[in-house]
């Protein structure tokens, strides 16, 4: 089941990601002018990168939800938009008030629908990592767009897919699609295209 929920995931993931490093791309170009070449095409080849990576596997069949992946994809990319609009003397604030209203939309949407199962003792480890890592990547995120770019920190954090394949060859003994290789190589292509300045 693990498996099949990971593959799944292999439909939302892309147009997820795809979503979340186009919205910084387009509101970097207005707010701090158009990229230079190497960037525009460092930009396109992560984005076919980020597709081809998170394909689902072709023995799974595609899930519904495409709207709901949408709508994932411009949430993503509206917070990294409107977190890096902090001021530059300021990181862990705006990522305090974003975890609590995250955490007040959760409890409010609890009681909306009134079911509520806790997490057993032995998760809390990972669902405390998990958010340790969240944080974290937030975090770094804004230290990358104050440093240069909102468009070229948008596009390098949205190559977070891969780490779903590397997690599913490493824990799932899985192999990679033909799709899912070539994503990766055009994605090892793109970060240095995009980082240069």
């Amino acid at each position: 089941e693990f498996r099949r929920v990971l593959f799944r995931s292999g439909v939302a993931a892309p147009i997820a990601a795809v979503l979340s490093a186009a919205m910084p791309v387009v509101a970097g170009s207005l707010t701090q002018g158009l990229p230079n070449g190497l960037h525009l095409l460092g930009f396109a080849l992560a984005l076919i990168g980020v597709w081809f990576i998170s394909r689902p596997h072709p023995e799974i069949e595609r899930p519904a939800g495409l709207e709901l992946a949408i709508i994932a994809g411009l949430g993503f990319g509206g917070f990294l938009i409107f977190i890096a609009q902090v001021h530059h003397d300021a990181v862990l604030w705006p990522l305090v008030a974003a975890r609590s209203a995250s955490v007040t939309v959760m409890l409010f949407m609890v009681l909306w629908q009134r079911r509520f199962t806790a997490p057993t003792k032995s998760m809390l480890p990972l669902i405390m990592f998990a958010g340790m890592m969240d944080v974290g990547g937030n975090a770094f995120f804004i230290l990358a767009e104050q440093a240069g770019r909102l468009d070229v920190a948008g596009v390098l954090s949205s190559l977070y897919p891969a780490a779903t394949v590397v997690l599913a060859l490493v824990i799932l003994k899985e192999k990679l699609t033909r799709l899912q290789s070539a994503g990766i190589l055009l994605a090892l292509v793109a970060v240095p295209m995009i980082s240069v300045k």
